[in-house]
């Protein structure tokens, strides 16, 4: 019986092997200036075999683009004699600033739960292997509360049926970045299923970088805040300054 399940391993392991995916990006990189506004990002690829494509099961492809992680701590209200209050906080490490999937079909039909678990595709499953350093019997709630919050201000998106399959065989999916990225590696990662389950994936990154002015400031920020608190305030000065003057012409 042994032998026979190890034959069966072998015969259908190379089968499933015979699938690979060959991708590419529109831009490897995305300049953050003064006047940016977002940027589009196409993810792109086929699938190479070296034989005929099996009928069944059905092939998919999942895409995610996932931005540098923070630490974030969600805190939970309650009403106090009338008054919304923090009460119960939870420290949460290596949470995702952006993070998208995209998918050739409904997540939950495509995807079977080991595989997620395995590779961590979805969202719900990259954050529970966030680090938690203030431990909760209720913390998975504060991971539902951080991926709320995420959707809701548009870093966490969802697109089902956003890759676009031709003939099982050439793939695109468009991400649209929002203006508010954060800077640092953006990863992409490629995943071929057949069945519900993994059968090949592929990585790539995308820079995020500031540039221009903006580079500047963020540079005096971090090594010379003195100079930049001047600045700013002297800036403040200026422009307060400036507004009483107009008014104050406005008025005559």
């Amino acid at each position: 019986m042994r032998a026979l399940l190890l034959a069966l391993a072998l015969s259908i392991g190379p089968a499933l092997a015979e699938e690979t995916l060959v991708t590419g990006l529109s831009r490897d990189d995305v300049q953050i200036t003064a006047d940016f506004t977002g940027s589009d990002i196409l993810v792109y690829g086929a699938v190479q075999r070296n034989s005929p494509a099996p009928q069944s099961p059905p092939l998919d492809v999942i895409v995610t683009l996932e931005g540098p992680s923070s630490p974030v701590t969600v805190r939970r209200k309650a009403r106090i004699f009338g008054i919304w209050v923090n009460r119960a906080a939870v420290n949460l490490g290596d949470v995702p600033n952006y993070f998208a999937i995209a998918s050739s079909g409904v997540l939950e039909q495509i995807l079977s739960p080991d595989d997620d678990l395995r590779h961590q595709i979805s969202l719900p499953r990259r954050l529970a292997v966030t680090k938690i350093t203030a431990e909760s019997m209720d913390s998975w709630e504060f991971l539902q509360a951080a991926q709320r919050i995420g959707s809701a201000k548009g870093n966490y998106v969802t697109q089902q049926s956003g890759v676009k399959l031709a003939e099982d065989t050439l793939f695109r999916a468009d991400f649209a970045l929002p203006a508010n990225l954060t800077e640092g590696d953006f990863t992409v990662r490629m995943f071929l299923l057949r069945g519900g389950r993994v059968i090949d994936t592929k990585e790539q990154s995308i820079e995020v970088r500031k540039t221009g002015i903006e580079r500047q400031l963020t540079n005096m920020a971090h090594h010379q805040p003195l100079l930049y608190g001047i600045l700013s305030l002297l800036l403040a000065a200026v422009a307060g300054w400036g507004a009483s003057e107009i008014f104050r012409i406005w008025r005559r």
